[in-house]
């Protein structure tokens, strides 16, 4: 029998962030979560709340939140036996097309823009076969799970839009540049939320086109607390402030595209978070310095929120460099174009590197760095 969840009770809240196919160190990290628990079918995390390829994650953890084993052992099939055609075209005729509209385009040949670098009609495609987003709501309503959230960057009003589902006692919000709409999540919503800028397709809902959650997201860990969140796993796809090289690297080369698009990409996905963590931490460092009692009978709508933060010990793009020769010839040849076949521009490559060498070694690495937190990750499930 699933563990359910009233709307009284202490919610952990799970926060997968975005990063292309670096989204499979998070896979590691929940086999490693599973092999923790005492009942690994009982769903640790009622809330789950998903941007950019961690949006597919936790819509798989949502659709499957009533054995969260077999959820796992969903998402491992799944990555572990990844390839590029499996989330875009990777065909010589997809390729030569796409390519096609943008020298087309660039000549002034044609006044049509084209709308992306790549053609993300396969992943469309793999989710709806393999997702029932009805189950969601079963799941909420036998209390198997309390909400989940997947958070897209609205292109026309530049706000930062998370849907969601959710049950009883569960509110829409709305801060600056960033509002929580309730809704029956879906498969656009998905493709919405990892809708890489310039690399894939942005998806229209409603009356506006959404790309990628992590743009304009100032805020990621907002969305859990939103939706009542009293402690939260963090797992990150870039490497914590503690893990991070200091040395600064002389470069008399005028940097790629492909080095461009990288930093840029971090930028997205890697920035915002930290700052995040940071100003969550320093909050509850405040109101540690508020006696308990003037908490209760002051009123004041204040709450220590716990955050555990499992991110990469090792730089993926080093990893993705390893790995970066299993692509299909044709994305090779399209990458080396604008330089993210070597060491500069191996940044891009580990966003794009859908490949099952690349995400297994992923995965493994996620599994090593949470059982290296073995202490800390169990006392988080026992709270």
């Amino acid at each position: 029998m699933a563990a359910t969840f009233a709307s009284t009770k202490s919610k952990a809240g799970l926060i997968l962030t975005g990063g292309g196919a670096r989204a499979a160190y998070q896979v590691g990290v929940l086999k490693a979560v599973r092999e923790l628990l005492p009942l690994p079918e009982n769903n640790p995390f009622p809330i789950l709340c998903g941007t950019s390829a961690g949006a597919v994650n936790a819509a798989t953890l949502a659709v499957y939140a009533d054995n969260f084993d077999a959820a796992v052992g969903n998402l491992l099939e799944v990555w572990e036996n990844f390839h590029v055609h499996h989330v875009y075209r990777s065909d010589p005729i997809g390729v030569i097309r796409v390519g096609a509209r943008w020298l087309a385009a660039l000549t002034l040949i044609s006044r049509s823009s084209p709308v992306s670098l790549l053609d993300s009609t396969p992943l469309g495609e793999v989710l709806s076969r393999n997702l029932e987003f009805g189950r969601i709501q079963e799941n909420i309503d036998n209390g198997c799970l309390y909400a989940v959230s997947i958070t897209c960057s609205g292109y026309s009003s530049g706000q930062s839009v998370s849907f969601y589902q959710g049950g009883l006692g569960t509110e829409e919000w709305e801060r600056n540049q960033r509002i929580g709409s309730a809704m029956p999540l879906r498969v656009e919503h998905l493709m919405a939320s990892s809708a890489l800028p310039f690399i894939f397709p942005a998806v229209k809902i409603n009356r506006e086109y959404f790309g990628d959650g992590s743009m304009r997201q100032i805020a990621p860990i907002s969305p859990a607390l939103h939706l009542g969140a009293d402690r939260v796993l963090v797992v990150g796809t870039g490497r914590g402030a503690a893990n991070a090289d200091a040395p600064r690297v002389r470069g008399n080369q005028y940097p790629s595209l492909a080095q461009i698009a990288g930093h840029a990409l971090n930028s997205i996905f890697l920035d915002s978070l930290q700052v995040d963590i940071e100003r969550l931490q320093r909050i509850n460092r405040t109101i540690s310095l508020i006696p308990p009692e003037k908490l209760k009978t002051g009123g004041l709508p204040l709450r220590p929120i716990r955050v555990l933060v499992v991110s990469p010990s090792e730089p993926l793009e080093r990893i993705a460099m390893r790995h970066v020769n299993e692509l299909p010839r044709t994305v090779r040849f399209l990458l080396r174009g604008i330089g993210a076949m070597n060491r500069n521009g191996s940044t891009l490559a580990s966003y794009l590197l859908f490949e099952k060498g690349y995400c297994r070694a992923l995965i493994e690495l996620g599994y090593q760095d949470t059982m290296s937190k073995r202490g800390e990750v169990l006392e988080f499930l026992s709270a």
